[in-house]
């Protein structure tokens, strides 16, 4: 049997915990099915309502609004991604082979983790790809971000700076290229799938020219040779 994986989240994003009641995570479950079906626009608690036969008011004890909700489930990710980065870097010494691990895992396909019966990963990272910067563009990031909802973001960015420090101490953005890889391997996954003339694997649709660029890209900027 699989032990369930508990991700703890940061109490400001919802008004109940939905992980501690059915309904809970029946809004969980569902608004990942609308949201990768129709999209964050189309997206409303009425129609969330609709789907999982129950009412808006309910849904409105979890979640002031469908912002914070998506919010929600980008922490959610991230926090999960986070996890899976240790889980497969743990034993590894060699500092570049855990930053190749680390940009393989961002670029690569996710698989629905079965610890999760609520949360399907799969479709959740689609969603990061088309919907995350989302949360983060809008006249209220400064208030979401002095209340630390974008925690597990900056946390991933961090060990993936620290990676990156590993491999060259004396590289002077490590941040900067964190956030940077993590972006990139969303929007060229985006853009090879949707507007391939932005890439050039775009025909192919193969993930592991877009691992193969990313590495270039990397260890090309923090090498030791450059002046």
């Amino acid at each position: 049997m699989e032990i369930q994986l508990q991700i703890k989240m940061n109490e400001k994003l919802f008004l109940r915990n939905p992980e501690k009641s059915e309904l809970g995570r029946k809004i969980i479950l569902h608004s990942i099915q609308l949201i990768h079906q129709n999209g964050f626009e189309d997206f409303t608690f009425k129609k969330l309502a609709k789907e999982m036969g129950s009412t808006e008011a309910g849904i409105y004890r979890y979640f002031e609004n469908k912002h914070k909700l998506l919010i929600y489930l980008m922490a959610w990710y991230w926090s999960w991604l986070e996890y899976q980065v240790g889980f497969h870097t743990h034993n590894m010494k060699d500092p570049m082979l855990k930053l190749k691990k680390v940009i393989k895992l961002l670029s690569s396909t996710v698989e629905d983790d079965l610890r999760t019966d609520h949360i399907d990963e799969s479709r959740l990272h689609q969603i990061i790809i088309t919907e995350g910067s989302k949360t983060y563009l809008t006249r209220s990031v400064s208030e979401d971000n002095k209340d630390q909802l974008f925690k597990p973001y900056k946390d991933l960015c961090a060990v993936l700076g620290n990676m990156i420090l590993e491999c060259n101490p004396s590289y002077k953005y490590p941040k900067s290229l964190a956030s940077t890889i993590i972006e990139m391997a969303h929007l060229q996954n985006f853009f090879m799938n949707n507007l391939p003339s932005l890439t050039d694997f775009g025909g192919n649709k193969d993930e592991a020219e877009v691992i193969e660029f990313l590495e270039d890209l990397v260890f090309s900027a923090i090498s030791f040779n450059k002046g």
